[in-house]
């Protein structure tokens, strides 16, 4: 894709031959803490090289209008500063639209609308978090085009809350989080109880990161995301009658194990289980890649699939199919679904010189028994969301 193709894209699809402004903000992969970020622990999370492009220019009226090349049946969407009320015809035009409604809230600066032409690379669906990568990319275009000088964890807070409220789904930080303050060949070591935050070199030295993309489609609202968050809250209230704690993260495994029996349901106590264990995983993966022991690092990463089947089970026939194939395979440190699960998207730790063979028959295995193909991506880990400078291949 190149800047020159989503110029022109803009220029003819809006007929206006001013040279626009692009925007990037990518997906993003989490390496280990899966479902502890609305519990208060940690997530260990990198933004990929796949993302969302924006190409937009400032309108002299307070029209806004929308396109994506991803959606082309949809057409142009066009909507007013002043009615920007969520409308399900507008399908993926809600994202942007509470962007720019949260921002419009707390600053008087945006008086004229804008045409913004969308272009995104991430597989739809697949969980690397591309409604958070529409949501960034649209709340770092009115920053700049704008000039606000919004404080980018603002930013990210209110990513999150359009997403919770706006949109109505339930999700943690993590996502906005890692989308916002990537850092290219880092990790980010984030508590999602306070936002502290640690950028960890990742140095995979003769391994890559290859994205396992199932190809059954997941939708996070219509998942079982919130019956899991709700089940972890049960769960800490039932702790909270005896413990001082606010959140699953603030456990240990051992005061986990010497209280669990405060959690009336057992569904419940499975849940809260890996929120904790999960969360103390994490810590170690951090420590493992200081100390550069991959192994370690992979041990930890098939040990979360593991929990997340079992215990948080979130992962269904085709991530377990996909993830069961990728450990039989030679030099593979570890492998695991990623995401919210129920469909979308594994990880594995693949031998570089091995990624050719391992796409072939991992995928043989996935076909024969799920009954059709998976895609499979190398992830190169990408900056946050920013403005692009440069003119030519993006």
């Amino acid at each position: 894709m190149e800047y020159a193709y989503l110029k022109n894209a803009f220029q003819t699809i809006f007929s206006r031959y001013e040279s626009p402004r692009i925007f990037f903000a990518p997906g993003r992969i989490n390496l280990i803490g899966e479902h502890t970020d609305y519990n208060g622990g940690y997530v260990f999370p990198a933004s990929i090289s796949f993302g969302t492009y924006a190409v937009a220019l400032k309108r002299n009226d307070r029209k806004i209008r929308l396109y994506s090349l991803n959606f082309k049946e949809s057409g142009i969407i066009e909507v007013d500063l002043d009615a920007l009320t969520y409308n399900k015809a507008h399908q993926w035009a809600n994202y942007p639209k509470g962007m720019v409604k949260e921002i419009l809230a707390i600053t008087p600066n945006i008086i004229t609308g804008f045409d913004v032409l969308y272009y995104g690379n991430i597989p739809n669906g697949a969980g690397l978090s591309s409604s958070a990568s529409i949501e960034m990319v649209t709340g770092v275009l009115l920053d700049k085009l704008y000039e606000l000088s919004l404080d980018r964890i603002q930013l990210i807070k209110i990513s999150q809350y359009v997403e919770n409220t706006y949109i109505g789904v339930n999700s943690g930080i993590m996502d906005q989080f890692a989308i916002g303050m990537g850092k290219r060949n880092h990790a980010i070591l984030l508590d999602c109880n306070t936002l502290e935050y640690t950028y960890a070199p990742l140095s995979l030295n003769h391994y890559d990161i290859v994205i396992m993309n199932t190809n059954k489609r997941r939708e996070l609202a219509d998942s079982k995301y919130n019956e899991r968050r709700s089940e972890c809250e049960r769960a800490r209230s039932d702790l909270q009658i005896a413990l001082n704690i606010k959140h699953l993260g603030d456990l240990s495994i051992d005061r986990f194990e010497a209280n669990k029996h405060l959690i009336k349901n057992e569904k419940d106590q499975k849940r809260a289980k890996h929120a904790v264990y999960e969360n103390a995983r994490t810590k170690q993966a951090l420590e493992a890649l200081q100390a550069n022991d991959l192994h370690l690092f992979g041990q930890l990463i098939n040990q979360s699939h593991l929990s997340l089947q079992h215990d948080y089970e979130v992962t269904g026939i085709e991530l377990d199919t996909i993830v069961s194939a990728a450990w039989e395979e030679p030099g593979v440190l570890g492998a695991r679904m990623t995401g919210a699960g129920f469909g979308g998207c594994a990880i594995a730790l693949v031998p570089s010189d091995q990624v050719e063979a391992f796409k072939t028959n991992v995928n043989t295995t996935y076909t024969e028994k799920i009954g059709y193909d998976a895609s499979f991506y190398v992830a190169a880990i990408g900056d946050g969301a920013k403005e692009l400078k440069t003119e030519g291949v993006l």
